[in-house]
């Protein structure tokens, strides 16, 4: 690894006017026009075509529909490491509420977790180190990842050879908008995002008419039960000391009111850290639908169905520990801190083949007006008030373009040759 300072200076030099602050007009274009027209997990076509067409003027060889809408992009430029830059590029089913000028123009869609500033972070730092390309030697591999946001997108890009067709990294690197006061940049070494499994439940009762319930099962009034006593789980069967969210997302049951049907469902989703409480957690959950649905007579078993997310997301200590390093000297004292370990979870340590080491850390991105208006004292009084992660009112600061390219190249040019 280069010494931190170095990586800093090197960094600062190639990509000038990419500092804190008003970002680069065509910088702000790009991600704008991004924001406008955001396109769902696995429908990501167009903005899968601005980046590889951006990727392809830099001089990348660039494949397209890598599980079915995903970009990879190669530079080699001699001998040295291979270093895999990721950003995930699906946006969610949201209604944007922010007012922007920018606004989302697709109905009911909406950018709501940063995935379009990830987007323009990665386009401007692949741009920036092939212009540069004097200054490092190895192989860069930049990563537009589909449907992070639904699920199974590195997952499809793995069962699409991507360790197979493409050089096979020696570092991974990866990063998120965060809301925080703009200016920051969150580490954490170690364990840093939890993982997360999606349990469909099916319950099976009688159906009939509403005035006469006796002659029915209700699968709602079931429903309800389970949807109760999953709250007991984590308080009853975890430890204190264990990080544990069951939440239950997701109720659908009958046609109109005065017909009870003949089934309900629900979408129920489990956050956990440790390997052995996953599995007891979704032990649990099985356990209670199959309990409240035979304490309640129903004419068969219900249907549950666990669908495995996302694994833990667990930084290589000694690099989190080095591309922090280079953020700092990069951006000032004070300004990379210990996020902690959050219990939101991500698909991206899937891309990293077994055994190579990975990075991915936070750039905090509200506005500083928002910011200081927001009630509470503490740091994390203050994140809890503020438009977060799949808010309709979730915008980042723009001010936040031109230093997520800097963490990129910074991070890349750490382990590139000299």
């Amino acid at each position: 690894m280069r010494e931190a300072a170095v990586v800093a200076r090197l960094t600062r030099e190639i990509t000038p006017g990419f500092g804190p602050g008003e970002p680069p007009g065509s910088l702000a274009d790009f991600y704008q026009d991004l924001h406008r027209h955001p396109e769902l997990s696995f429908e990501e076509h167009r903005t899968a075509a601005k980046l590889a067409g951006r990727l392809r003027a830099a001089g990348f060889d660039v494949t397209d529909g890598v599980a079915r809408t995903g970009v990879v992009g190669v530079l080699r430029n001699g001998e040295g490491p291979v270093v895999w830059l990721r950003g995930d590029m699906d946006a969610l089913p949201v209604t944007e509420a922010t007012g922007l000028p920018y606004a989302s123009r697709t109905d009911g869609v909406m950018h709501a977790c940063g995935h379009d500033l990830h987007v323009t972070w990665l386009a401007a730092a692949a741009e920036a180190l092939a212009a540069a390309r004097e200054t490092w030697s190895g192989t860069l591999v930049v990563v537009g990842q589909p449907a992070e946001e639904a699920g199974g997108g590195a997952a499809a890009m793995v069962a699409d050879g991507i360790h197979d067709r493409f050089p096979r990294p020696d570092a991974l690197f990866g990063q998120h908008a965060a809301p925080g006061l703009v200016g920051f940049y969150p580490h954490t070494p170690g364990l840093t995002l939890s993982a997360s499994d999606d349990v469909d439940v099916v319950v099976h009762g009688v159906g009939g008419h509403g005035s006469r319930p006796e002659s029915t099962v209700d699968p709602v009034v079931t429903a309800a039960y389970v949807v109760t006593r999953l709250q007991s789980v984590v308080a009853r069967e975890v430890a204190a000391n264990e990080a544990v969210v069951v939440t239950v997302g997701r109720f659908h049951a009958g046609t109109t009111s005065n017909i009870i049907p003949a089934e309900a469902r629900l979408g129920v989703n489990v956050r956990t850290r440790d390997a052995r409480v996953r599995t007891r957690v979704l032990d649990a959950v099985r356990r209670v639908v199959e309990g409240e649905c035979a304490a309640a007579g129903c004419p068969r078993p219900p249907d549950v169905t666990v669908r495995p997310g996302c694994p833990t997301t667990v930084n290589d200590a000694q690099l989190d520990r080095e591309i922090a390093a280079v953020h700092g000297e990069l951006f000032g004292a004070g300004t990379v801190f210990d996020f902690g370990q959050a219990l939101g979870s991500e698909d991206f340590s899937l891309l990293a083949p077994q055994g190579v080491p990975y990075d991915y850390w936070y750039v905090t991105s509200t506005p500083a007006p928002v910011w200081e208006t927001a009630p509470g004292e503490e740091l994390m009084e203050k994140a809890a008030a503020v438009p977060g992660n799949h808010s309709p009112l979730f915008a980042p600061d723009l001010s936040v373009l031109g230093p997520g390219v800097r963490t990129l190249v910074s991070a890349a040019l750490s382990r590139l040759a000299g």
